[in-house]
């Protein structure tokens, strides 16, 4: 059976509308209480990002909580990955995160960690999905649920992420500018890096509610390469909002994507004998990543688009490392989800271990020229039903051989339909991506 408010990544969307709404999120927190109170004893933690809006949907869960009898540990602005962290080493009964991850301030959203900070099973959240339809009781006032702030939960995070490189590399002579995207790692992410060695510049660490993601982290590299050209840096280190995607840019300003920070990650892994399973990537991930990967032995599996499917992967396959373009990536050999901080930290490792810059740890992998057309439609369209786009896209896969790639889908959460084309030659991957939009706004109208 389909979840009604679940998606691929917890429930989100934009403040004030249904259902990111307080009485939706008083119902949420008392729905989760149930659920976790029939699981077991012990308290619930909550955190939050920066946005504004993270003030009042704490209220609302931990009131809801209350109700159904269940304890909460409020932890405040805190990474996801954090939350993750916290969950597991504070044998918390889940982790719930208030963020809307890399969205602008006014969109907001909920997830949930297991006990182990993994997400949330199917079957835990349709339970709690059962409860959101059911009406709302309270428990007698004995038994109502206790609120305390943990005060600590920052510096055991900071302790852990230091504790994923070893001990006797020193990153003392390295300048590093680090984008917090006016987000959940503004108290978190220079403290880690100056406490490995690093001189930090911090920028985008001032937040104020309404200015995370604006203009700044991991979806906006460029502001990060000017800084880093300015302040003659050795790189920097982009996070988003809530900490779980990086993107760095080198000592030259180039933008160093997710998929270039994974092959450096594998093969720092392959040369010291620590890589097991295969590396897992998305449709998205770039050809050129394939390729490199291959060269090293190293076989690259696809999964759907999104951190949860490349996880199931990773588990069903026996993978440690996997992530997307976008900058979520997965070292499950240190944590459970993906994490911006500790992505980082592995490829400064690698740059002292061998004694290469990311610019020159990067030139293994030469990444395909790509373009992604996104056509709005008013309906959800399903690809393999419109008419002549398989003739259309074996067309284009045949002039493109084995050095390219085609991709049709249907976006998950927009009325759109994506299309993405890679090869070698930048002009002839333009021209077929808009050769196949073209085909699809004609099969859509016909």
């Amino acid at each position: 059976m389909a979840k009604k408010y679940f998606g691929t990544d917890g429930i989100r969307g934009k403040v004030g509308e249904y259902p990111i709404t307080v009485d939706f999120m008083l119902k949420l927190g008392w729905a989760a209480g149930r659920v976790f109170a029939k699981e077991g004893s012990g308290f619930v933690l909550v955190g939050k990002d920066t946005r504004i809006s993270g003030y009042m949907f704490e209220s609302a869960l931990e009131a809801g909580l209350s109700a159904a009898g269940v304890d909460t540990r409020m932890l405040g602005p805190m990474p996801t990955p954090a939350i993750a962290y916290l969950t597991r080493t504070l044998r918390a009964r889940a982790g719930i995160v208030i963020s809307a991850s890399h969205n602008p301030y006014y969109d907001n959203g909920i997830k949930f960690f297991s006990i182990n900070g993994t997400k949330l099973p199917d079957e835990i959240e349709k339970k709690i999905e059962h409860y959101l339809d059911a009406p709302m009781t309270t428990v007698e006032s004995a038994r109502l649920g206790k609120v305390k702030r943990i005060t600590d939960a920052a510096g055991r995070y900071i302790e852990f992420c230091k504790a994923t490189v070893p001990t006797q590399l020193d990153f003392k002579g390295m300048r590093l500018v680090i984008d917090c995207a006016n987000g959940a790692t503004y108290h978190i992410a220079p403290h880690v890096f100056r406490e490995v060695g690093a001189e930090v510049v911090a920028i985008s660490a001032e937040p104020n509610g309404l200015n995370i993601n604006d203009e700044c982290g991991a979806t906006k590299p460029e502001t990060l390469a000017q800084k880093v050209l300015e302040f003659r840096a050795d790189l920097g280190i982009a996070l988003d909002g809530d900490g779980d995607r990086v993107i760095m840019v080198d000592d030259k300003g180039e933008i160093v994507d997710g998929d270039e920070l994974i092959y450096i990650i594998a093969k720092s892994l392959i040369d010291q004998g620590k890589l097991t399973g295969p590396v897992v990537g998305t449709l998205m991930s770039n050809l050129g990543m394939e390729h490199a990967l291959g060269k090293l032995g190293i076989p690259l599996l696809r999964a759907n688009v999104g951190d949860r499917y490349v996880m199931e992967m990773l588990l069903e396959h026996g993978g440690k490392l996997g992530g997307e373009g976008s900058g979520h990536i997965i070292c499950l050999d240190k944590t459970t989800t993906g994490d911006g901080i500790v992505a980082a930290l592995q490829v400064l490792a690698e740059m002292q271990r061998t004694g290469k810059s990311l610019h020159e740890l990067k030139s293994g992998m030469s990444k395909y020229p790509q373009v992604l057309l996104n056509i709005k439609t008013d309906r959800k369209v399903q690809i393999d039903k419109l008419t002549g786009m398989k003739a259309a896209v074996a067309d284009v896969e045949k002039k493109l051989g084995d050095k390219g790639r085609v991709l049709l889908r249907s976006s998950g959460t927009e009325p759109l339909v994506r299309v993405m084309v890679e090869g070698v030659d930048a002009d002839d991957v333009k021209k077929y991506a808009q050769q196949l939009a073209n085909d699809v706004k004609t099969a859509i109208a016909s």
